[in-house]
């Protein structure tokens, strides 16, 4: 296991997408991250993407990954580029995925501990409705990116089942009409609360994760022909085991901070 931090801030995530679809970066986001704006152009030639699809599997840590990997290794067939980050303190879910479509540290977001207040400041999501582009989020009912998003301009589609959210995930795919979609599913973090970090049933749900995405991104490489996309395995935040044979996350180390989110980029066909 890897005992140092990440250098790579998760603040870095939303200005690098912000770059590769050719939009402006929210307004209090971090400088961007090199590696995948290098990668994206390289990939698309110097053109922009015109859609972006954000899988985020929630908790996986950079450890967990890289102890079991065969339970990750659909995700890994279907991506090109790792990136390792280090996300934000606390490491709890809204405060994460605060930072990772904003671009901002949790002071400026607003969001600092575990509640999902609404964000008011600037988010990707805004960026894409001023560009004239269509964002969409499908989640699971009350989780985190079910509420700190809300109210602006855009789709949201809520299930209580991770079936009803992959079912809808593949029936956007299909549909082919929103340029920026976010799809969260919650089931490894929720099991490996109850039964620890590497309990039968949450890296059973890792891998159901990992699959989740393969089929996805099949999916994508078949309806999205005409679009330069970037689709994205990119999870929040990491997990660490507890007393009792249960997990939990939220504290300042490489087990809860560090994770390494998998990017693949394909252009339009000719």
């Amino acid at each position: 296991m890897n005992n140092e931090i990440n250098k790579l801030s998760l603040d870095t995530l939303a200005a690098s997408l912000s770059y590769i679809m050719g939009i402006d970066a929210p307004e209090k986001s971090a400088e961007p991250c090199d590696a995948l704006n290098e990668y994206a152009d390289k990939t698309f030639e110097g053109k922009k993407a015109d859609r972006i699809f954000m899988y985020n599997p929630d908790a996986i840590a950079q450890w967990i990954s890289e102890k079991y990997p065969e339970l990750i290794e659909e995700a890994e067939r279907y991506t090109d580029i790792k990136i390792p980050f280090c996300t934000v303190m606390p490491s709890v879910t809204p405060v994460c995925f605060g930072t990772m479509y904003t671009g901002a540290q949790p002071e400026v977001h607003g969001i600092r501990k575990y509640e999902k207040p609404v964000i008011t400041i600037d988010t990707i999501f805004d960026s894409l409705i001023r560009a004239g582009k269509k964002p969409v989020i499908v989640a699971q009912t009350n989780c985190s990116l079910s509420k700190i998003y809300l109210e602006r301009d855009m789709d949201y589609f809520f299930y209580d089942t991770i079936e009803e959210v992959n079912a809808k995930a593949v029936e956007i795919i299909m549909q082919d009409k929103y340029d920026f979609v976010v799809v969260y599913n919650g089931n490894y973090d929720h099991y490996m609360h109850k039964f620890g970090p590497e309990g039968i049933r949450p890296l059973t749900e890792l891998k159901a994760n990992s699959y989740a995405f393969g089929e996805f991104s099949l999916l994508i490489s078949k309806f999205w022909k005409k679009h330069n996309t970037l689709v994205g395995f990119a999870m929040d935040h990491g997990c660490h085991e507890i007393d009792g044979e249960s997990g939990g996350h939220g504290l300042d180390m490489p087990e809860d901070l560090n994770i390494v989110h998998m990017y693949k980029a394909y252009p339009a066909e000719k």
